[in-house]
């Protein structure tokens, strides 16, 4: 039987790595090659896209993906980790928290804002991972980025938190947002749980844990694959016949009648098996720009 092909929802449990959820999940799969979708922090829980095998190749538009999350702010102190995994660095006051004041600082921080990448982040400087650099105590100037939150709600406030949700771009950092806003307060802050929701519109819900995983028989696991034209539905989608197909497959273009509008489509061949990416280019043609090789759970029904 070939190795499947397709993406597993995971929703990852607070205090393990997203690197460690994805290897117990290989392993539990049988599968070699694998890769997550952005890297949720060991104190995050929520939903962790996984791809297996030919579905790597598209994990790329699940990087890009807008997300969504709850948070526990914890306001009053701030940490070196920006989280309540880290040590912490002040202790300050908490201003006695008026609603429509915080509703109106909120406000400040949603659409395009700048954010200054933590220490304790997968970045690199010169090669290495910012926490590595961090955790040898060594602090370098880093960048100011554009991200944007699409909104912030309040669910909830107490004399020293605050609940949020958020909806954000790819790229923003929480613990930053939180440290922000505690800072705009004037008493500092940091993130005490966090719970991503939602990633390119996949709701956590969906999501499977892996305790869940480790209880199911093979097939059960299987099941829970979902093919990989699941991360690009979005897009339109276009069906070639089978002298397009083996065109398109050697990597040539082909002008398939009609034509979808969008920059980026989801190709299937004529038995309706997915079998790439492609992108209309400047003759108005459907050229691949990912091709992917149906086996296992990446067959649409």
């Amino acid at each position: 039987m070939a190795a499947p092909s397709g993406v597993l929802l995971l929703d990852k449990n607070s205090g393990i790595t997203s690197n460690g959820a994805l290897q117990r999940a290989r392993r539990l799969f049988g599968i070699r090659k694998a890769g997550h979708t952005g890297s949720l922090d060991p104190l995050a829980s929520g939903i962790l896209p996984l791809c297996f095998n030919e579905a790597t190749k598209l994990s790329g538009y699940l990087l890009d993906a807008d997300k969504s999350y709850r948070v526990l702010a914890r306001l009053g102190a701030t940490t070196n980790t920006g989280d309540a995994d880290g040590e912490v660095l002040a202790r300050s006051p908490v201003p006695a928290l008026d609603e429509t004041a915080v509703l109106a600082l909120l406000a400040k921080f949603t659409g395009p804002i700048l954010q200054v990448p933590p220490m304790f982040s997968a970045l690199k400087h010169q090669g290495q991972r910012l926490y590595e650099l961090a955790r040898k105590g060594v602090e370098v100037e880093r960048q100011a980025r554009e991200v944007t939150i699409f909104s912030i709600e309040l669910l909830g406030h107490g004399p020293d938190q605050l609940e949020l949700e958020v909806a954000c771009s790819k790229g923003t950092y929480i613990r930053t947002l939180v440290e922000d806003i505690g800072s705009a307060i004037g008493c500092g802050a940091h993130v005490e749980v966090l719970r991503r929701t939602t990633v390119a519109g996949f709701p956590v819900e969906q999501a499977v844990t892996l305790d869940a995983l480790e209880t199911m028989t093979p097939e059960a696991r299987l099941a829970c694959l979902r093919p990989m034209d699941s991360m690009v539905l979005h897009w339109p989608e276009v069906i070639l016949q089978a002298p397009q197909t083996r065109i398109f497959l050697q990597g040539q273009a082909v002008a398939p009648d009609p034509l979808p509008e969008g920059h980026l489509l989801r190709v299937y061949d004529e038995n309706y098996a997915f079998i790439g990416v492609g992108r209309i280019d400047d003759r108005g043609r459907v050229a691949p720009k990912r091709l992917v090789a149906a086996t296992g759970a990446d067959a649409s029904p």
